[in-house]
């Protein structure tokens, strides 16, 4: 009796483990093919990888963004491989699982950390469009200095007090960008005023031959002066000159123009006026009694 109610519960057991092995062994074609399928992939997202690498490194630099994007290539073909693997295994259904939930869970990433993805997104088209390079001076968010790195997440710059500041690429791409490296020249602006009785002609002759005399100057561009109103004291003018940064920085520059400015000035006898205030006194009613 015991011996039949054991057999009762073997002989499923032993026909259901029969019944995989006969399916395991239809499928140990596929699985061979599913693991050639692998291998080849394999190999194919590496020269992928690599042949990407290549053609970046001759668009970018930016190495961060080259080493990102090839990663990016890598995985995804190996991910196709994964998938045509799983189709020959016969689960279409675990494929389709697993797009869904890749998905779902890129969707879910991408809302958590929109600020990181939106500076690596904006940091790598800074490293496409290259708007700014390393080396560059430059003005943005209200900070100027010189761009020691670009990197996916952010740009930082050196300005030229010390101190490093590390900007968001969001920021960078977003933002109003003034490059001064990109002509190679730098424009100063010098605000002077003469005196009311001064010879207009000779004093934008005098300031003219002044400025040019200056050696940091490019030869590019013109010095220009254009008097630009009747001050209280003076009649204003500006001197828009362009230097060359490799010789000199516009702080400098200004300063030895102004000095020279001022030297030639005194020479021709040129006034340069300052305001001048007058104060009125009005005596208060207890001091008139007095």
């Amino acid at each position: 009796m015991l011996l039949f109610e054991f057999s009762n519960v073997i002989d499923p057991v032993k026909l259901k483990l029969d019944r995989w092995g006969v399916e395991g062994a239809k499928l140990i074609p596929n699985l061979i093919l599913a693991v050639l399928l692998l291998i080849v992939f394999r190999y194919l997202a590496g020269y992928s990888s690599k042949f990407l690498k290549r053609i970046l490194n001759r668009i970018s630099n930016n190495e961060a963004l080259v080493g990102l994007l090839a990663a990016l290539a890598k995985i995804a073909v190996f991910t196709v491989g994964l998938f045509f693997a799983l189709g020959v295994m016969g689960l279409e259904k675990t494929v389709a699982s697993l797009v869904a939930g890749a998905g779902v869970l890129a969707l879910a990433i991408g809302f958590a950390f929109q600020d990181l993805t939106a500076n690596f997104i904006s940091g790598a088209f800074i490293a496409i469009q290259r708007p700014i390079r390393v080396g560059d001076v430059i003005e943005t968010n209200g900070f100027t200095g010189k761009v020691l790195s670009i990197n996916l997440r952010s740009v930082i710059l050196d300005n030229f007090a010390g101190q490093f500041v590390e900007l968001p690429s969001k920021d960078i791409f977003q933002k109003p960008i003034v490059n001064y490296s990109n002509s190679g020249e730098r424009r100063v602006q010098l605000l002077c005023g003469v005196a009311y009785d001064s010879d207009l002609e000779r004093v934008e002759r005098l300031a003219l031959e002044t400025i040019n005399s200056l050696e940091f100057l490019s030869v590019l561009r013109p010095v220009e002066l254009q008097f630009t109103q009747f001050g209280d004291s003076s009649i204003d003018f500006q001197l828009l000159f362009w230097i060359d940064p490799s010789k000199t920085g516009p702080g400098p520059a200004k300063s030895i123009a102004i000095k020279a400015l001022k030297l030639a000035f005194e020479k021709e006898g040129i006034t340069i006026p300052f305001p001048v205030r007058t104060l009125e006194y009005v005596p208060k009613k207890e001091d008139k009694g007095v």
